[in-house]
């Protein structure tokens, strides 16, 4: 396994700056996974680590190797990269069998017959696949087919894994399945990985660490947990689940605590610092978050309310949504949603249709407070595509 590095990496398609700047390390075994809207460049950046797409500039080194340099003129073929790629179509060849497709890796590499048989019917027992060596590949279900394309990509044992989107064109069950075996053998292997995928609770159950792109920019870093509960600006605040974000005002932030007043509401509350992702100020703007389900509702006002917020509104809105409702509560000029499961709906009796008041209490530490403005966005200017031979000398 080799660690990665990836440096200033720009890749335009004409005019179109597709990955602005991005740097990234993933160390030797992590799992790292890029996780973004379709459209972000997060598909772009693992071709370029890869070698299917020549980045306009930047570094990228696997291991102490580097295998693309565009000051130095350095571009080492995809083939001679030492990693294996599973992609979002499955690509297996209809004419080769399943043993067949996975020694084919193996004979381009001229890997001695006997070994490259040996380590063929090893990886497709890792995979659960041995029964099924002789079976045309593309003969076998959806699940059967990727892990097909996983043991192709893990028999030549690459130094790093690259996953585009494997799972999309799996149905949920499957999705699941090939998910789990996708983490046993990362676990089993060790190999150095990196993940691209637009959905969060994929990303959150195989990751060791998340970068969240946008529009060809790396906007947070972290492990699923701070992605997931402290998010570090507003566009990752929302793609992790975040429905309510409202603006407001730093205070003071004396005693280590942060008080804000609320746009919306004009009301003043308290939260400790670690409520926030960065360092805020008097007199900062930030957005006070928290999710539709970790707020609880009341028919009125609580006796002994929690330490957070408190809002009292009106329900404007019931939307039904099988196991759960999910209310819209206007609270002076703030329009929120509380989400309730069945089980908090019988807990306390009360009013729930459109116009009935309604008490919305959410802890403190589950609330989040954003500074507003610091997505990471960095002015780049464009860069002269490098001119290499099929060889990757310099032209």
């Amino acid at each position: 396994m080799s660690s990665l590095t990836v440096h200033s990496l720009h890749k335009y398609f004409g005019a179109f700056h597709a990955i602005k700047g991005a740097d990234l390390q993933v160390a030797e075994g992590e799992f790292v996974t890029l996780l973004g809207e379709s459209g972000c460049g997060k598909t772009t950046s693992l071709r370029c680590i890869a070698g299917l797409e020549m980045p306009s500039s930047g570094r990228i080194v696997i291991g102490d190797r580097v295998v693309f340099d565009g000051e130095r003129r350095i571009e080492i073929q995809p083939e001679k990269r030492e990693t294996g790629m599973v992609f979002q179509s499955y690509a297996l060849w209809p004419h080769l069998t399943v043993i067949e497709t996975v020694l084919y890796p193996l004979r381009r590499r001229k890997v001695n017959s006997s070994e490259a048989i040996s380590r063929a019917r090893e990886i497709l027992e890792i995979v659960g696949l041995e029964q099924f060596a002789n079976r045309a590949a593309t003969s076998l279900s959806g699940g059967q087919q990727q892990r097909v394309a996983l043991a192709r990509a893990l028999v030549i044992r690459p130094q790093l894994m690259l996953y585009d989107e494997p799972l999309s064109n799996l149905d949920p069950s499957l999705r699941r399945q090939v998910r789990d075996e996708i983490l046993r053998l990362h676990r089993l292997n060790g190999t150095t990985s990196v993940y691209v995928t637009h959905d969060l609770e994929e990303a959150m159950h195989l990751s060791d660490r998340i970068v969240v792109m946008q529009s060809g920019l790396l906007e947070q870093t972290g492990t699923p947990a701070e992605i997931f509960t402290r998010p570090t600006n507003e566009f990752v605040a929302k793609f992790v689940g975040f429905e309510n974000l409202l603006p407001a005002r730093v205070v003071s932030t004396a005693g280590g605590d942060i008080e804000f007043e609320i746009d919306a509401t004009g009301e003043r509350a308290t939260l400790p610092a670690s409520a926030s992702a960065k360092p805020v100020i008097a007199g900062d703007r930030v957005s006070v978050a928290f999710r539709s389900a970790n707020a609880l509702l009341h028919g009125e006002r609580p006796a002994d309310p929690v330490p957070g917020l408190l809002f009292r509104g009106t329900i404007n809105r019931v939307d039904f949504l099988g196991s759960r409702n999910e209310y819209r509560i206007v609270s002076g000029d703030a329009h929120l949603r509380v989400t309730e499961s069945e089980r908090a709906y019988r807990r306390e009796a009360m009013r729930r249709d459109a116009g009935a008041e309604a008490w919305v209490e959410v802890e403190a530490d589950l609330v989040s407070i954003i500074p507003t403005g610091t997505a990471d966005v960095r002015k780049c200017d464009a860069r002269p595509v490098p001119k290499f031979t099929a060889t990757g000398a310099a032209a």
